[in-house]
């Protein structure tokens, strides 16, 4: 099916497309209303063209299941959502007001007006951690004024719902999130700390009161990692007027150890509402940064921390994969597959399906992002994942779909399931040829080298 053509008086399942309001880097938003007199909302619509970023689909995929749970005036209220098969949207209330953002050019701004922005915003974060959800992208842009004076967070492709399954987590291994705000542990690849997002509102605070961003603006993986050894140089050095109790509550966001932090968003609103009774410690004073062979010794011990690979939860549901092949897989090997995922779901109930499906990319030239008929690849994969799994009739929450671009399909299969801590594989095997017996077969190698069970699934045929 045709993707439709999105463009101001453009109508799409009943949405009259009214102006693009903003083209950023993974989405675009566009006016939208149903009748004419009614209040205009926002459609949201992942960017699908040729070369564009894969997180930008996946990201998408954990909006649309993220904002339907959320409630409240700290949120937009979700409206409707797009089939994948069709066009991706997201339909959301337009939030009448301006994001923080707005605000950069007044920078450095008054302590007392930091402060209130501050808990204003972390009274937001608080009704967001309340509803199981870490944020991951805590930044100005992403922060709305509505007229009221409370503040709703916005753009939820890099959150995580510590109910649901993290497919950011799943599908990248490098941490994702905006440079200048992103937590330690974020950086690390931790995705599940609600403290994570403290140390960005800590970060936004201390530039609004000092005109300059705590760790800068890193591009780099190794750039990013310098937070966890440099701690900051003191607000109270850049800007005079920062008094004591709000470079105490600022530095104190800005540990590198989230057990440092205030315990939860609400104590931190608190905190900034009540500055006479916030408790001084030796951050308050601080003028300078710690010293070459302080910061030295940390970074030592940052590097000795960094080895250590954290295992999974004990008492964790188990986690299936299957690897799905199209180009290979025919009505009778699909549904023996299918057959052999129910008995697996049935004998664990808890269990969690992950439906892969590998794109394979060219050795040698530029791959497309589109096909001959210019559709996206990677979205088209996850409509066909999704179509292939609708007989197994699984509750919403325990599957999920992914699309990993590889050129070889083994490594990829293997890399995933060691990178999620996969408990058992399920995959088909391909019809016997000679091609097969001199090369050997994806699901041969899988076998051999998978940290896990593998089960090789072939149809049954008539022959004797």
């Amino acid at each position: 099916m045709a993707t439709p053509k999105i463009g101001p008086g453009s109508i799409v399942d009943g949405w009259q497309i009214d102006s693009r309001i903003h083209k950023g880097g993974m989405a675009t938003l566009w006016a939208v209303r149903t009748a004419e007199g009614d209040p205009p909302l926002i459609m949201k619509v992942p960017r699908l063209a040729e070369g564009e970023d894969p997180a930008a689909i996946v990201g998408f995929e954990m909006e649309q299941m993220i904002l339907p749970r959320l409630t409240g005036p700290h949120v937009p209220r979700f409206v409707a959502a797009g089939d994948f098969r069709t066009l991706p949207y997201i339909v959301m209330e337009w939030i009448q007001g301006q994001s923080l953002h707005t605000r950069l050019p007044d920078l450095p701004l008054p302590p007392d007006e930091v402060a209130d922005i501050g808990s204003r915003a972390a009274t937001a974060l608080d009704a967001l951690h309340r509803q199981q959800v870490v944020h991951l992208d805590v930044k100005p842009s992403n922060i709305m004024v509505r007229p009221s004076g409370d503040m709703a967070l916005i753009d939820f492709g890099l959150s995580h719902h510590l109910q649901l399954p993290d497919l950011m987590d799943e599908e990248f291994r490098l941490p994702y999130g905006t440079a200048p705000y992103m937590a330690p542990e974020q950086v690390l690849g931790d995705r599940s700390e609600p403290r994570s997002d403290l140390f960005a509102l800590g970060s936004l605070m201390y530039f609004f009161v000092t005109g300059t961003r705590p760790f800068g603006d890193p591009q780099s993986l190794k750039g990013l990692k310098k937070r966890l050894w440099r701690d900051p140089v003191p607000p109270r050095r850049l800007n005079a007027d920062c008094p004591p109790w709000l470079q105490e509550i600022v530095l104190r966001c800005l540990e590198v150890n989230p057990e440092n932090r205030h315990p939860t968003a609400a104590q931190l609103a608190l905190d900034l509402r009540t500055p006479d009774q916030v408790p001084l410690t030796a951050r308050a004073e601080r003028m300078e940064q710690d010293g070459f062979v302080t910061a030295f010794k940390r970074r030592l011990e940052v590097d000795t921390i960094l080895t250590v690979k954290r295992g999974p939860a004990a008492g964790e549901a188990p986690i299936i994969m299957v690897a799905v092949d199209f180009t290979t897989t025919g009505d009778a090997a699909a549904d023996a597959m299918r057959a052999m995922i129910r008995q697996l779901m049935i004998s664990m109930p808890r269990a969690r399906l992950a439906c892969v499906n590998v794109l394979r990319l060219r050795r040698i030239g530029l791959d497309t992002t589109l096909d001959e008929e210019g559709e996206h690849k990677h979205l088209q994969r996850l409509i066909e994942l999704r179509h292939w799994a609708r007989p197994l009739e699984l509750p919403e929450g325990s599957v999920t779909f992914h699309v990993l671009e590889a050129t070889k399909p083994a490594d990829a299969i293997l890399d995933y399931a060691r990178s999620n801590h996969i408990d058992h594989i399920v995959m088909g095997a391909r019809e016997r040829s000679t091609m097969r017996s001199l090369l050997g077969s994806v699901s041969g190698e899988v076998a051999a080298e998978a940290p896990c069970t593998v089960t090789v699934v072939r149809a049954r045929t008539d022959e004797g």
